[in-house]
């Protein structure tokens, strides 16, 4: 096992709330970081740091406190539990974690109207996501640890924030958008490969 595991696991239990949140953030900056990259640009990385701004001062700060409160709430993994809290959690902790995003990038990136992406985003984003986060909380709150919470979050919102700022950049907030724009850029990556 690498060396630094052991240490990692004394840090979360020692001090699981900056552990938890600069895990979350650093996964959640390095989504942003792979979206600039599927997209084929130059990295910009001024753009990953109003990301990483976001995630540090509220996304990994709200889902630690979040969770946690979830989890006094709703004590245990019973599947009546467990349920109740994947139900909770997208009712009120998804919207204000979407809503968060599109308001937080756009007074960073000093917009007019700051609400803009929001109102034009919220939803297909919102719809797009229980997709995705119901199966991520069920296992989540079933399988692990109240400890790793945040940071397996974190992980799971990598791929998510690649969604989520591929969006706020260029996308509609719709799967479809995404999808669309993968398939264009394999569509031209094979018109430009040498025929054999």
């Amino acid at each position: 096992m690498a060396a630094w595991w052991p240490a990692m696991l004394r840090a979360v239990r020692r001090y699981p709330w900056p552990t938890n949140v600069l895990l979350y953030a650093a996964l959640f900056s390095a989504g942003d970081a792979l979206q600039q990259r599927l997209r084929g640009g130059p990295a910009d990385w001024q753009q990953t740091r109003r990301v990483a701004t976001v995630a540090v001062t509220f996304h990994a700060n709200f889902n630690y406190v979040w969770l946690r409160l979830l989890e006094r709430a709703l004590p245990g993994r019973a599947p009546r539990t467990v349920l109740a809290k994947v139900l909770c959690d997208q009712a009120i902790g998804g919207p204000v974690a979407v809503s968060a995003f599109y308001a937080g990038m756009s007074i960073l990136q000093e917009k007019d109207d700051i609400f803009l992406d929001l109102k034009q985003k919220f939803w297909n984003t919102y719809k797009s996501g229980l997709m995705y986060w119901p199966f991520v909380q069920l296992t989540n709150f079933s399988l692990v640890p109240v400890h790793w919470r945040t940071a397996y979050t974190g992980l799971c919102g990598f791929l998510w924030a690649t969604f989520l700022c591929f969006s706020q950049q260029s996308g509609d907030g719709t799967v479809k958008s995404a999808f669309a724009f993968l398939h264009v850029k394999e569509a031209s990556a094979l018109e430009r490969s040498p025929k054999e």
